[in-house]
């Protein structure tokens, strides 16, 4: 055997021992590590960045179920620092949310707290009387007297002509004014954002809703503003509570700011027509329970503004504005300031009658002569007890009611059918009177089939002015 046979054979030999050695061995599995640090993280109200330091020998990942947190990595297999963004919040309420790390079979939570916005010093200032008469709330519905709406155009999503409209004129409220209403209800969409995040309102917006509110008042009338339709962001569920609520407190500030210095001829109203979208019945308890939340937010976020705000008449809504849920269901929020809270409800029965386009009831009331083109209910003792329903639970109790709205689409290819939408008009407008509501007459703006327009809103001229002496007629 010579010495390269001997090293070949020696060798394999070592490379045996080696092999049955380790095979005797039992693999142990490296064990999963996950840490990280801070357990918590705080910011203030503004925008911030901040880092947590992960540690780990295996992939990780993180994650969070809310979108004011972002969030920087990816999955990683390396230690490293996860940088952690957060958005403004809005609201004067803190707010706290998890982020989870999970690595393999490994989960750990990081508490996220953000604090709520702290006010300036010039967003909350001292209660101020002046301009504000010492007057109850059914001292300020006997003033406001008789209503009109300026529907679909600030309300208008995509912009204020973008419903058909042309944009709202002196020369048109001037003419509102003449024909005898001394109050303007305005509905308005605020959702037109300079930052979506914080829901703050786009300054030329909130200057082209003041030129509207600054003709009325100039014009010695009345003006409401709400927070409208604005495309049913307004939901009364538990699951969307949140939001809606941190949404609602911060525009509402920012609109009892901007027109906090103007005296007690301007109203402000929380919302319209809160329902779950597309559900008409009763409301449950969650969805009423709420609703009544949003008008305690509301009246809450106007109050502590200050100056004026703090003695303004505000107006709240009973759910979907339905009389019967309102008697039924409404809650009057507590209010810092005595006496200053009117309800509204809206009144639009029989539906077929007043707003179904497809419809083939075209007749109303004592007089109706075809049975075919009636309906067999709501009609004029109908109105007269759900208005004295209202007059029992609110009035009565010392509490204004506005009829925020109301009225009869034309039917211009019906013969004969004017003279029914003008009598239920009169009728709808005297029997609110008579109980104490302060009626408002639904106006689109719109002059054609199915319209409610009773002024030419380029001209002002009075369209229908049989019902505008009708209106004026029933409130005298």
């Amino acid at each position: 055997m010579n010495m390269k046979s001997f090293k070949t054979i020696f060798a394999h030999l070592l490379f045996l021992f080696y092999f049955s050695s380790c095979a005797d061995e039992q693999v142990v599995p490296t064990e999963v590590q996950l840490e990280v640090s801070p357990g918590a993280l705080e910011f203030g109200p503004e925008s911030g960045e901040g880092t947590i330091e992960v540690t780990s020998n295996t992939f990780w990942s993180s994650s969070t179920d809310v979108d004011w947190i972002t969030l920087s990595n990816h999955p990683s297999s390396q230690s490293g620092l996860l940088v952690v963004g957060v958005s403004p919040n809005p609201s004067t309420s803190h707010r706290a949310a998890m982020i989870t790390f999970t690595a393999e079979e490994l989960t750990l939570d990081v508490q996220v707290i953000q604090q709520g916005s702290q006010q300036e010093a010039s967003h909350n200032l001292p209660p101020d009387a002046t301009g504000m008469r010492d007057l109850s709330s059914l001292e300020m519905a006997k003033l406001l007297k008789v209503g009109w709406n300026l529907g679909n155009s600030l309300e208008a999503i995509g912009g204020e002509t973008a419903w058909g409209n042309p944009p709202v004129s002196e020369t048109l409220i001037n003419a509102v004014k003449a024909a005898g209403f001394n109050a303007v209800r305005i509905p308005v969409a605020w959702s037109r954002f300079s930052d979506a995040n914080t829901f703050t309102i786009d300054e030329s917006w909130m200057d082209r809703v003041e030129e509207v509110v600054n003709d009325v008042l100039n014009n010695d009338m009345y003006a409401i503003i709400n927070i409208h339709w604005d495309n049913g962001w307004i939901q009364p569920t538990f699951a969307e509570q949140e939001y809606v609520t941190e949404r609602l407190e911060a525009m509402w500030r920012q609109i009892a700011i901007n027109f906090r210095d103007y005296d007690d001829k301007l109203l402000f109203a929380g919302t319209n027509e809160v329902m779950v979208t597309g559900d008409y019945s009763t409301p449950s308890e969650e969805y009423y329970t709420v609703q009544n939340g949003y008008n305690q937010t509301f009246v809450n976020t106007v109050r502590t503004t200050g100056g004026r705000n703090a003695y303004r008449h505000l107006v709240v809504q009973g759910f979907n504005t339905n009389i019967d849920h309102t008697v039924n269901f409404a809650r009057i929020p507590d209010d810092t300031t005595e006496d200053r809270i009117l309800m509204e409800v809206h009144y639009y029965d029989p539906y077929n009658f007043s707003l179904n386009e497809n419809s083939l009831v075209s007749q109303w009331g004592k007089d109706a002569t075809d049975p075919t083109a009636t309906e067999t209910w709501a009609n004029e003792p109908y109105v007269d007890r759900q208005f004295q329903k209202i007059k029992n639970s609110f009035i009565d109790q010392g509490i204004g009611v506005i009829l925020g709205e109301y009225g009869a689409i034309s039917r211009l290819n019906v013969e004969g059918h004017e003279g029914y939408r003008e009598y239920y008009i009169q009728y709808i407008t005297r029997s609110a009177h008579r109980h104490g509501l302060v009626p408002f007459y639904w106006d689109n703006g719109y002059s054609g089939n199915h319209g409610f327009a009773i002024f030419d809103r380029n001209t002002g001229a009075r369209i229908y002015p049989e019902i505008v002496n009708a209106i004026m007629d029933s409130v005298d």
